[in-house]
């Protein structure tokens, strides 16, 4: 960490989708892109006892900045909660983040990045050698995938580099955490966009559900 205050690089900061009360005990310290599904399993499970701020989902196309940014949202909210988890994987932080979690005394999820938690990181580590040319979405990515992915790549602009970066990869497969015929169909059409076969998977929330279970049964008196 570079000083003590949270730097103006948006970033670091954390805008939307915030549940935040002093009251409750524990504090979920998320990746943007997982706050529907954190909120809809808080609804479920009725986790009153848990708050939940994210932090930008666009630091996965700068997974480099992830660590710092998580760092500073854990110096700042430390002090008003029993105990905060954070809600991402390595994702790309290449052992970083899990670093700096042991250091600051907070636990994470368990996994490469959300692909494989959601699908379950010992079916995902089980998969055969065809997956190395997989391309995933989840639930999220699919709606986002302008956001995330063709613009970012530029192929918005030069659509010609498509087979550049998707020449190596044979198929998307979709992970579906829900039911959602229209996100199927949007699925099957950035699939066609790539140039990729296409391969649905529901996978629910995966071993994200069952990590959080756990966090949420920690407190004392649930």
């Amino acid at each position: 960490m570079h000083g003590d205050s949270i730097p103006d690089d948006d970033s670091l900061t954390e805008r939307g989708f915030e549940d935040l009360d002093a009251r409750q005990r524990i504090l979920l310290i998320a990746c943007g892109a997982l706050a529907r599904e954190i909120l809809d399993l808080k609804e479920r499970n009725k986790w009153d006892h848990i708050a939940l701020t994210c932090l930008p989902a666009i630091l996965h196309v700068h997974p480099d900045r992830i660590t710092e940014a998580v760092e500073y949202a854990v110096a700042k909210h430390q002090k008003d909660y029993e105990q905060i988890y954070v809600v991402y994987a390595d994702c790309g932080t290449g052992g970083r983040l899990a670093q700096a979690c042991d250091r600051l005394g907070v636990e994470m999820v368990r996994g490469p990045h959300c692909y494989s938690f959601f699908e379950g990181n010992d079916r995902f580590a089980g998969h055969d050698d065809e997956e190395t040319t997989a391309f995933y979405l989840t639930d999220f990515l699919v709606r986002q995938f302008d956001a995330f992915v063709w613009k970012p790549l530029g192929l918005d602009r030069h659509p010609q580099l498509r087979d550049m970066y998707f020449g190596n990869y044979t198929k998307l497969v979709y992970q579906a955490q829900t039911d959602d015929p229209a996100l199927t169909r949007k699925a099957k059409e950035c699939a066609e966009r790539l140039g990729l076969t296409f391969e649905r998977r529901f996978t629910g929330y995966g071993d994200l559900e069952t990590t959080l279970s756990d966090w949420a049964s920690r407190a004392p008196g649930t």
